[in-house]
């Protein structure tokens, strides 16, 4: 119903803001990721505007609207509760302890214990999103389709499976270049390391 909702910024506490638009007041559920990046209120002045993403959530005891800072954050809210057993509470739950961009990199490389770390979450629930997760999030990044830019060659020096190439769907999935994905790979040994210290590596490059 709603895409997204943009006015201003009347009340904003953990989990919940209050969104004025056009004289109505919606009010939202709120990850704290999305809580953290809302501008800072400063009583003396007009309250700040904002743009929130929005899911309306519809159950028998009512109507719930949850607004999220960017479309990546509302996209994995989406994700997350496609999976069996995760409702909006636990999908909130996880968003507001990883960004989008942690949670993908947590699906990718199979880091149970990063999400069971979201309260409500148990190794099992972290289990089941990995499983059912894992495989949508890289076909976001098929190799299958050539970047212009890259050789056939390029494409071809990377294994279409193993841990290079995981990889490099892993950093795709964090917004990174198919060409700088198989570029700073090629400068790690990654012959001894596992997925995980392969992708930590590769960020500390792309970073500096």
């Amino acid at each position: 119903m709603f895409h997204y909702i943009s006015g201003k910024l009347a009340y904003a506490a953990p989990g919940i803001c209050v969104v004025d638009a056009g004289g109505v007041g919606f009010k939202l559920t709120i990850s704290q990721n999305t809580y953290d990046a809302l501008p800072p209120r400063l009583t003396t002045q007009t309250p700040p505007e904002v743009k929130l993403f929005t899911y309306m959530a519809v159950r028998e005891d009512g109507i719930e609207l949850y607004g999220f800072i960017s479309e990546t954050e509302l996209s994995s809210f989406k994700m997350l509760i496609s999976v069996s057993g995760v409702g909006p509470k636990a999908a909130m739950s996880i968003l507001s302890l990883l960004s989008p961009e942690k949670f993908a990199l947590a699906v990718c490389t199979e880091d149970r214990k990063a999400i069971s770390k979201a309260s409500g979450i148990g190794p099992k629930t972290a289990a089941r999103i990995i499983l059912e997760l894992k495989d949508k999030l890289l076909k976001q990044t098929d190799i299958a389709n050539a970047e212009p830019g890259i050789s056939d060659g390029q494409i071809s020096a990377m294994p279409s499976k193993g841990k290079l190439s995981e990889a490099q769907d892993a950093l795709m999935v964090l917004g990174y270049t198919r060409a700088e994905a198989i570029s700073v790979l090629k400068n790690i040994d990654t012959s001894a390391m596992e997925l995980e210290d392969i992708i930590k590596s590769a960020l500390k490059l792309l970073m500096k």
